[in-house]
């Protein structure tokens, strides 16, 4: 099978779309199917006007056309809903080619906080962008309810869950410290709610892992916390080892892949009981409520070993399986209409 994914969100980036996307990527290459990715790397790109550390792509027809060659792939999934991801959708409508989609960010609620953008017109333009495609995949059932209710078509959901490296995050002894820990991980932007954690007045040293826009003013609001900015490899994974309590404030996240880390090292999960964690938390792996000082003094309580033993559930290799399982043959789609190529015709 030769696949081709396009995606807006790659290395260098870091987050948790990217880690799926390639966490896939490489458990496919296991199985033996070839998966050319699509990515911002291989066009001319500009800073994004609110990320400074994201580049959007500007794909052009001409380049597209000189990177896909003249052979026909077996499969195409588009990941993103950005300049890649429209560009390679108009392509695969022109060429009359069958294609999956996915819902990986909750935009409407992320652009409701820009004056002028409210969240309806937000979804009519999702709508738009996944509706030629013969499947939009979903990471949790909560999101699905949610498409469904936004009107997208029933038929065309599929659930794509998620995985963590349990050999990579693991109970580890934790170092002696006066006060329980409570850790933070992702991205230090207004969308994350970081304010909110920030903001518990609880008897725990606070961790901050990661940065973002955010992050300055934060960070001076708040010189009590520990800073300790973007981490990886093993120095996360022992971080991650050494809290008590995982702490995540999000409401706008679609799954939230940070939760199963912690949940792997043997940390229990404080949050507000939204999409994302209600799909990923059980009664025994962290409390969801919608006071997070109450939601931490619960998860400290709870059993490490339970939130190991939920987190082996979670396997990159079903992730990958379910994945495949979505994907559908290019052969030629039927009854798409010429004019769903808007807004974003490539240009040539």
């Amino acid at each position: 099978m030769k696949l081709i994914l396009a995606t807006d969100a790659w290395t260098p980036q870091i987050n948790g779309v990217v880690r799926t996307l390639m966490t896939t990527v490489d458990c496919l290459g296991r199985m033996g199917i070839s998966c050319r990715v699509l990515h911002p790397g291989l066009f001319p790109s500009i800073t994004y006007p609110f990320y400074r550390d994201i580049k959007l792509a500007l794909p052009t027809r001409a380049k597209l056309r000189a990177w896909l060659g003249e052979e026909t792939p077996d499969r195409v999934h588009i990941a993103t809903e950005g300049p890649i991801g429209w560009t390679m959708r108009n392509w695969c409508i022109r060429k009359g080619w069958r294609f999956t989609t996915a819902f990986h960010t909750h935009f409407p609620q992320y652009l409701a906080r820009f004056p002028g953008i409210p969240p309806f017109l937000t979804w009519c333009l999702l709508r738009w962008f996944h509706r030629p495609a013969s499947g939009v995949m979903v990471a949790t059932k909560s999101l699905e309810k949610e498409l469904v209710h936004q009107r997208f078509d029933a038929s065309k959901i599929r659930l794509w869950q998620r995985g963590v490296e349990t050999d990579r995050f693991h109970p580890r002894e934790k170092s002696p410290r006066g006060r329980p820990v409570a850790l933070y991980v992702g991205r230090v932007s207004t969308e994350k709610n970081i304010e909110a954690f920030l903001q518990v007045n609880r008897p725990v040293d606070k961790w901050i892992v990661g940065d973002g826009p955010d992050r300055a003013s934060l960070q001076a609001r708040h010189p009590e916390a520990r800073w300790l900015g973007w981490k990886q490899g093993e120095e996360l994974s022992e971080l991650y080892a050494q809290a008590d309590v995982f702490v995540f404030p999000s409401k706008t996240d679609t799954f939230g892949l940070v939760m199963l880390e912690a949940m792997a090292s043997g940390v229990p999960v404080a949050a507000f009981p939204v999409e994302g964690p209600i799909d990923v938390v059980g009664p025994d792996s962290g409390v969801l409520d919608q006071d997070l000082g109450r939601a931490i003094d619960g998860a400290l309580k709870c059993d490490p070993a339970n939130c190991r033993r939920q987190a082996l559930s979670w396997t990159w290799e079903r992730c990958s399986s379910q994945f495949l399982s979505n994907l559908v043959p290019t052969r030629p789609a039927l009854h798409i209409a010429p004019e769903t190529t808007w807004p974003l015709p490539v240009s040539a």
